[in-house]
């Protein structure tokens, strides 16, 4: 049964919920356990989605009971009947596939050198019980621009969060928005005008970002600046927080920004997932 492992940034815990409380066929879901992964399992539950959990370090542990050479799934025995074998041949590599989250702290943003580092050698520790690796970032200010050639040497393969025209999303908003074209286009819209993009996670976590590591650049650098004065919430309607537009308009008050709405898009999170879990070649 293969394993797609994937690796995420905290910032995109709603895009992951979508997409695996969304997937009923999978044979196994397995959560890294940590302090990270906790809102994550909350969403995920709440989606009648109920992964189990383990330290990263007992994860091969439970893939391998999970392998039951005794048990024969139901497609496999309708297989058996012509009338069903081309149905259960389409639905084959959807059903037999186990997947890791391993969801990294959102302070790894504080230092682009401490993320990288975290990221490879997750990437590196999990490649030993993955067919696939779903690296869930963007580039991220090109601090993982080069992973599928730094880490070339690795036997599984590697998945990345790519937009339509081929290219790594650069970060959670280009992802949002449904791409890099589609990033450039909002930018070029608010052209002279300071512009703050909020997710609903970013959204319920920029008080956390102003303090966590002592990163308070943050704040006096950005949401301070005189510069800033819209800020942009982008819906991509799957909204997981309730208190999303409360906390856009405390952000805005609290920096003095002006709130302007953008739709969202599914497109790269969904594609994405799917070119990772069905082992599909990514379009180049």
């Amino acid at each position: 049964m293969p394993v797609l492992s994937i690796i995420a940034c905290g910032m995109l815990e709603d895009e992951l919920v979508h997409v695996l409380s969304k997937d009923r066929e999978l044979q196994q879901l397995i959560v890294v356990e940590s302090r990270e992964s906790l809102g994550l399992l909350r969403k995920l539950r709440s989606r009648n989605c109920n992964p189990r959990t383990a330290f990263l370090d007992r994860v091969p542990m439970l893939l391998k009971s999970h392998r039951n050479p005794d048990f024969i799934s139901p497609a496999r025995i309708l297989s058996g009947f012509p009338i069903f074998k081309k149905f259960c041949k389409k639905r084959e590599l959807r059903e037999e596939v186990s997947v890791v989250v391993n969801l990294l702290s959102l302070g790894l943003h504080a230092d682009i050198e401490i993320l990288k580092a975290e990221v490879y050698n997750n990437v590196r520790e999990m490649a030993s019980f993955s067919d696939r690796i779903l690296i869930f970032y963007g580039t991220c200010g090109h601090a993982l621009g080069k992973v599928e050639e730094d880490l070339s040497d690795l036997k599984c393969q590697l998945f990345f969060l790519k937009d339509r025209n081929g290219e790594t999303v650069e970060d959670c908003i280009s992802l949002a928005l449904g791409g890099n074209e589609a990033y450039a286009k909002a930018m070029a819209e608010f052209q002279g005008m300071g512009t703050i993009y909020l997710t609903p996670m970013w959204a319920s976590n920029w008080k956390k970002l102003e303090n966590e590591n002592g990163n308070r650049d943050f704040n006096k650098h950005y949401l301070k600046n005189p510069l800033y004065c819209l800020a942009a919430k982008i819906d991509s309607g799957f909204i997981n927080d309730p208190n999303f537009h409360t906390n856009v308009k405390e952000f805005a008050c609290a920096f003095d920004m002006k709130v302007v709405n953008l739709k969202g898009s599914l497109e790269v999170t969904e594609q994405s997932y799917l070119n990772a879990r069905n082992g599909a070649t990514e379009k180049q």
